[in-house]
């Protein structure tokens, strides 16, 4: 039988969270020498190692369609993404089949009315506890479960913790990837959604107005918060694997945000992750679908592909401005793209149909979400394949 350590974390406060109190791998000692916390780098870093789970992280700033990724995400390897049955209904997490997804926000030190009190925004490095934060991320990956705190988005307090044993699949979502993964070998792969302020306000008065019943001014807020976003959050596009950029499209002078451009931006030569590609890889691509395959009302789809330099590292870029008007006509589009990491013909259209009520499900952001969703998927397998490879390579040498 198996044994399982659990990480315990007590609520002292509401402004704080106590440090855990067992550890069968002794970070405990590592991380609080003589009772003191000690910093690590605020460095985001990917790597393919990995012995127990498959961490994965997803870094956005509030408002962004992480939820949204997160269900389709899940989706792809089946099985409903729920809350931990018989838990607290205000859980964040979600766990279905072989994944789990935990949200970063968890780990806010600060209360709602202790922020204010301090004023400071929930971005701050003060507000969160990025030590217990790194902690235990890194005991799920080594096969280790974890009493994580949950942050109630509906009240704004700091809950008792809950349960998280470790899946096969471990999602990370949330503002401070960087500072959750301060080491190497702790997350595979690294995502970022880019959102542009328009785009942004838009979505977040969706979300918070429809979900979280707050009337406090969207706009304020998004404004109150942008320093400590420039400061903290927007920097950490630059060290992802993968970049879904969502800006208003080029098709329309002036557009308000309801048509969208958005950019698959991927790095080359990342393990485990060839980057998608349209028609022919390696060359600057520009393709309008619309015709007797794709119908397309004003003002059209626009598609475009080709290689880039994004903060110094050589990445191939796949643009989609436009929306559909019909999804069961996506097979069209899909029938056109490579390395998208499907098992079928077609199921990429078969997930976009599957949850076409989701946000972003007649655009590219639905697209593009899913297209990453197979390719961790991939990802995933070509790992377990690797280690079922590695020892029959070791017998014949």
């Amino acid at each position: 039988m198996a044994v399982s350590t659990v990480y315990t974390v007590q609520i002292q406060s509401l402004n704080s969270i106590s440090t855990p109190s067992k550890s069968h791998l002794g970070l405990n000692q590592l991380f609080y020498s003589s009772g003191k916390k000690t910093r690590r780098a605020t460095h985001i870093s990917c790597s393919a190692d990995n012995d127990k789970t498959v961490v994965i992280g997803l870094a956005a700033d509030s408002g962004c369609g992480k939820s949204t990724f997160m269900r389709r995400l899940t989706s792809v390897f089946g099985g409903a993404a729920e809350p931990p049955k018989g838990g607290n209904p205000d859980s964040n997490t979600l766990i279905s089949d072989m994944t789990t997804v935990i949200c970063l926000d968890d780990y806010h030190s600060l209360d709602r009315n202790g922020r204010k009190e301090k004023g400071v925004t929930a971005l701050d490095p003060k507000a969160n506890d990025f030590d217990l934060m790194y902690e235990q991320v890194k005991a799920v990956k080594e096969g280790i479960a974890v009493e994580k705190p949950i942050y109630n988005h509906v009240t704004g307090l700091i809950d008792p913790p809950e349960l998280i044993k470790p899946p096969k699949i471990f999602v990370i979502e949330g503002l401070h990837q960087s500072d959750a993964i301060g080491l190497t070998n702790v997350v595979l792969k690294c995502i970022y959604l880019d959102i542009s302020p328009e785009v942004k306000f838009a979505w977040k008065i969706q979300r918070d107005m429809a979900e979280r019943g707050q009337s406090e001014s969207i706009k304020a807020s998004i404004e109150a918060r942008k320093p400590d976003f420039d400061a903290y959050i927007d920097p950490q596009k630059q060290y992802a694997d993968a970049v879904i950029e969502v800006l208003p499209t080029q098709l329309i002078p002036d557009d308000e945000g309801k048509v969208l451009r958005v950019r698959l931006i991927m790095k080359e030569g990342v393990k485990y992750f060839n980057p998608v590609y349209l028609f022919d890889e390696g060359s600057t691509i520009s393709w309008v679908p619309c015709g007797r395959k794709l119908t397309c009302s004003y003002p059209g789809i626009k598609f475009a592909y080709g290689p880039e330099t994004y903060f110094g590292h050589e990445v191939s870029v796949l643009e989609m401005d436009g929306q559909f008007d019909r999804l069961d006509e996506l097979i069209y589009v899909e029938s056109h793209l490579s390395n998208i990491s499907t098992k079928f013909y077609g199921e990429v259209t078969q997930q976009m149909l599957k949850h076409a009520d989701f946000p972003g499900s007649n655009n590219g952001t639905g697209l593009f979400q899913t297209i990453i969703g197979l390719k961790i998927r991939d990802l995933y397998e070509q790992i377990v394949a690797s280690k079922v490879a590695a020892p029959l390579e070791a017998t014949k040498a």
